[in-house]
């Protein structure tokens, strides 16, 4: 049953960049298109080169094994889809889905999975077919918390679970201040610099403008348990690296 306190978008309207809602979706997808050739470079200098790390340290917390099947929505470049079929191994299954045909294109060349051009709120799945849904960094660009967390509920198999990473502002003010200026001028203009590209630039300052706008964690953790996810919980790594969890 859904819970009407809930406000089902991750963030307000960012007109400055789309105008209204209704082209959001399109200009997320062309958005991503063009950038999707250097994510991987800014992806690595905007961690220092830990990217791949953390999201394999993630995906062991969740108990990922050996012959599990994986969905990875959101799946990007697929750094997650990467990880995660190093742990399944060739027993294994790992799909990664993305509304951006330029990011599935890179993440085709980098590992043997499957991949499929759709958005997280309507994922072209069967139902129950997964132990593991993982979404990476990406919870923003989602139109509705709840409509998305009803497909990640519906796609896993009884006792599955779903892990989202997602960065959150520090609670401490000097460290938020810290992480604008780093994620919202120092990326986007190393990004502008190190890859000739005004696409990729532009890309990062929309992905710091929908984290700065994002609902709190808290709106997260109620999504999940409204959608009918149960030991839904918040892992913290940094103060800002946030793991969303949850059991179906």
């Amino acid at each position: 049953m859904t819970d009407s306190t809930i406000d089902a978008k991750p963030h307000p309207t960012l007109a400055d960049w789309y105008g209204e809602d209704a082209a959001r979706q399109g200009y997320i997808n062309r958005l991503f298109d063009k950038g999707s050739t250097h994510y991987d470079w800014v992806n690595a200098v905007m961690s220092f080169g830990s990217g791949y790390r953390y999201r394999d340290e993630v995906l062991h917390r969740t108990k990922l094994q050996p012959g599990m099947r994986v969905l990875d929505v959101a799946c990007g470049t697929g750094p997650v889809a990467v990880a995660a079929k190093r742990i399944v191994g060739p027993s294994g299954r790992v799909v990664g889905v993305d509304p951006s045909r330029g990011m599935l294109n890179v993440a085709r060349q980098k590992v043997d999975a499957n991949f499929v051009e759709a958005l997280g709120e309507a994922l072209a799945v069967r139902s129950e077919s997964f132990d593991l849904v993982t979404m990476g960094y990406a919870l923003r660009h989602v139109s509705d918390l709840l409509a998305a967390f009803g497909e990640y509920r519906r796609v896993l198999k009884p006792g599955g679970r779903v892990v989202i990473m997602e960065i959150a502002l520090p609670e401490s003010r000097l460290r938020r201040r810290f992480l604008g200026w780093y994620m919202g001028r120092a990326v986007p203009l190393i990004t502008r610099w190190g890859t000739g590209s005004r696409d990729a630039e532009q890309m990062m300052r929309y992905y710091w403008d929908t984290t700065e706008q994002c609902v709190p964690p808290a709106t997260i953790l109620a999504a999940l348990r409204d959608a009918g996810f149960r030991e839904v919980r918040r892992d913290v790594q940094w103060s800002m690296l946030c793991e969303y969890h949850g059991v179906r």
